[in-house]
């Protein structure tokens, strides 16, 4: 651990005592502890308790020396944050953008990232990094976007990290929604405590950030946790990866949409979701779950199959790794929440008891937030980072 994130973790804390905890002589520390104090990372606060000789200077962490901006995106939406260098961010905002063709959407991003940046509130704030999380396969050496399925094509080979450090000149992070959520579930959520979690973003997506032995695991290319385009009904829908039947045609949420809006016709006319789009003329993702709400709906039923479909490849999930837990968050986890006995049946059904017993099941209290709140917990781990650590060790 490095000796910020020591001094990060404890309130007060001296020199001698970082020093004890690290191995380093007391000249070492003084150098490293001043450098940290002229950036102003680190700020001295009074004095502590005399062990014989001179009372020692307490050091602090000072979370208010830089700050760092999040985002989430998706394919209609833009998710941003501010947050210090220590706290979850509380002012999260949303801008509706269609992502589709990255020479609009990037000007888009950059025009969001400036008004976070530039409003009165935040002006003066020292902006150290930016981090986003971003719905597709990356690059993350180069920081370009290998394939985004559910942006489109014209994303393949977009230099995302250079395009956006050109425009600010501050270090950019890029990594993968769930990845990022996962991170954040670890730093913020329910995860503080677990060493191997798996997190199940249920969104226009789905795919699954995991943490084994408190490290992301990335797979040979960087691609792991891609399980919405598990195959799950052989010969089924086309999904815009170019396969059939993946999970993601039957759970995510322009699947659900779209099916809903094809049975409307045939529903009985008193079904309260063919009255909404009598009055409307139009159903999305939040009248299904609005109207889900009435257990004898088929509204209900078409969600209670979606999560049907993610309980089942989240017990594939929990054979393989063996997690202490396996969060579900984003868009729809407040589904998952409506049928938690029906989400424990198919787990305890697919798993060995031994397993299931030991594995909690959770929905994340990030939330829809899950991913943007990840992004500003990439961007502070980076920026806090020691020199020789790869990304995402020492969680």
């Amino acid at each position: 651990m490095t000796i910020i994130n020591i001094i990060k973790d404890n309130e007060l804390i001296s020199r001698q005592q970082i020093a004890d905890l690290t191995g380093l002589t007391p000249p070492a520390i003084t150098g490293i502890i001043r450098e940290l104090i002229d950036t102003g990372f680190v700020k001295e606060v009074g004095l502590g308790q005399s062990q014989g000789g001179r009372k020692p200077v307490n050091l602090q962490f000072n979370c208010s020396a830089g700050y760092v901006i999040g985002i989430e995106v998706t394919s209609q939406e833009i998710t941003v944050a501010l947050a210090d260098l220590k706290n979850i961010p509380t002012c999260i905002g949303r801008v509706t953008v269609d992502m589709k063709d990255p020479a609009i959407a990037v000007k888009e991003l950059i025009h969001v990232i400036k008004q976070v940046s530039l409003n009165k509130e935040n002006r003066e704030k020292r902006i150290v990094a930016i981090a986003i999380a971003f719905p597709g396969m990356l690059n993350r050496s180069e920081g370009t976007v290998k394939r985004a399925v559910n942006l489109g094509k014209m994303w393949n080979g977009y230099p995302l990290k250079a395009t956006l450090e050109n425009e600010f000149g501050l270090p950019i992070y890029i990594e993968t929604n769930s990845k990022v959520a996962a991170l954040g579930e670890k730093w913020y959520g329910g995860g503080i405590n677990c060493e191997n979690l798996i997190y199940i973003n249920m969104g226009e997506g789905i795919s699954a950030g995991i943490i084994m032995g408190e490290h992301i695991v990335q797979g040979s290319q960087g691609y792991a946790g891609q399980i919405g385009h598990t195959v799950m009904i052989e010969q089924g829908t086309l999904c815009n990866c170019g396969n059939r039947g993946c999970l993601e045609t039957v759970c995510g949420i322009p699947a659900i949409v779209q099916k809903v809006n094809a049975q409307l016709p045939f529903l009985a006319d008193e079904d309260p979701l063919k009255k909404r789009f009598n009055i409307t003329q139009e159903i999305q993702i939040s009248d299904i779950v609005e109207v889900a709400l009435k257990k004898e709906s088929y509204a209900r039923d078409v969600l209670r199959q979606a999560t049907h479909y993610v309980a089942l490849a989240t017990s594939h999930m929990i054979n393989l790794y063996n997690p202490d837990a396996v969060f579900i968050g984003g868009k729809l986890a407040i589904v998952a929440e409506f049928f938690m006995e029906d989400f424990h049946e198919v787990i305890a059904s697919h798993t060995f008891s031994e397993v299931e017993d030991a594995t909690a099941i959770i929905i994340s209290k990030l939330g829809a937030d899950s991913g943007v709140i990840g992004a500003c917990a990439l961007a502070l781990k980076m920026v806090l980072k020691s020199p020789n650590t790869d990304m995402f060790d020492d969680l």
